[in-house]
């Protein structure tokens, strides 16, 4: 299942992933990921979650990020949820990108049983139809 948490900026989308991130340890059986584009989450998470900076590793675009998310999965799997913060600065904002982003992700989903939670920068109408067909607003 592939979730977004969208909004402007400013209108608390970080404070209620670190929440997700939380209920998710809480109930997880398996690993939880959190990836970032910077290191700025560092001391708001459990030292349980494996934080991942995709400034670290150079990755930036949406094949990039997608082949990171893939290699995640594939290389753990006892992955339960990956979260992510600041989709739109690790990929771009080309929202026709994001949606074939978001189909693919939501094909891993399915294929790696894996939960995923996306922070989207921009408000809900700026977002193809193609992305609230696959994806879950929250």
């Amino acid at each position: 299942m592939v979730k977004l948490l969208v909004g402007g900026k400013g209108s608390g989308k970080t404070k209620r992933l670190i929440e997700c991130v939380n209920n998710a340890l809480a109930v997880s059986e398996g690993n939880v990921i959190c990836i970032e584009k910077e290191e700025l989450l560092r001391y708001q998470l459990s030292y349980r979650v494996r934080l991942v900076s995709t400034d670290i590793y150079g990755i930036s675009g949406y094949n990039a990020f997608y082949g990171l998310l893939c290699g995640i999965c594939a290389g753990d799997h006892d992955i339960t949820d990956i979260l992510v913060d600041a989709t739109l600065k690790i990929g771009g904002k080309d929202y026709d990108e994001l949606a074939v982003f978001f189909e693919k992700v939501s094909r891993l989903s399915s294929v790696s049983e894996t939960n995923f939670v996306f922070t989207v920068s921009t408000d809900v109408d700026n977002l193809p139809q193609k992305i609230k067909d696959c994806c879950e607003i929250i």
